[in-house]
């Protein structure tokens, strides 16, 4: 588990202790796991290098993302790199940073017994699907890796591949700042609106455009071929 901890007999501290007690250790028992935290690590060594082994090596990570600490965003990163299975959770009201918010995360509020369950039940049951998955995890660093692979590759339909994902993911960028900005101005709002649909519009017509030089390509091809 990753996860804000704090200092001994902090606010912190004592949320992190009953989430784990209260949500993680619960449901990952029942699924055969054994709950890790960076502070119950009994072995000797280097505390930093032995949680990078367990990100690295681990079957699962919980992470919680309550409070937007570096710590925890460092350390999720490293997971997403080896494209090892995550589950996230985040405090009820707080915002899912956009890098990480395409994947499922649990909200949760640990001061509500009702919140608590439902959050176990959810667990357990993304636990369960984890189990049942032999693929590997695609996590943003392992999209970006693949999609500069594809943008280096000579292929024109992995090349325009990479064009339709990157205008995608900045389309889903400029949405959640919608999402962010909702309780202000409308002119905020209908100018983003404005900015999603000019790159719509602009995109259909860019591959308009090269779908039909294409065409002429080949017409033109086929005439000197003819004539020849």
């Amino acid at each position: 588990m990753i996860a804000p901890i704090g200092e001994e007999d902090s606010e912190i501290r004592r949320r992190a202790d009953q989430m784990l007690r209260h949500i993680i250790e619960p449901a990952a028992k029942s699924c055969g796991y054994e709950t890790v935290r960076a502070d119950r690590i009994s072995e000797p060594g280097i505390i930093t290098s032995q949680v990078i082994q367990h990100l690295i090596d681990d079957e699962l990570v919980v992470a919680d993302l309550s409070g937007h600490n570096p710590n925890v965003f460092y350390e999720l990163a490293i997971r997403h790199a080896v494209r090892k299975p995550v589950v996230q959770l985040i405090q009820t009201g707080e915002s899912v940073p956009f890098d990480v918010s395409a994947i499922r995360t649990i909200q949760f509020d640990y001061r509500d017994l009702d919140s608590s369950a439902q959050c176990r039940e959810e667990l357990l049951k993304q636990i369960q699907a984890v189990d049942k998955t032999t693929t590997e995890t695609d996590t943003p660093v392992s999209i970006a890796i693949d999609l500069q692979t594809l943008h280096r590759s000579t292929n024109p339909l992995e090349k325009s591949t990479t064009e339709i994902v990157s205008l995608l993911q900045d389309l889903h960028a400029k949405i959640d700042a919608l999402t962010e900005i909702s309780s202000e101005t409308r002119s905020g709002d209908q100018k983003l609106r404005s900015e999603i649909m000019e790159d719509l519009v602009q995109y259909i017509v860019s591959k308009r455009d090269e779908r039909s030089a294409s065409e002429e390509r080949t017409e033109s091809s086929q005439m000197e071929e003819e004539q020849g």
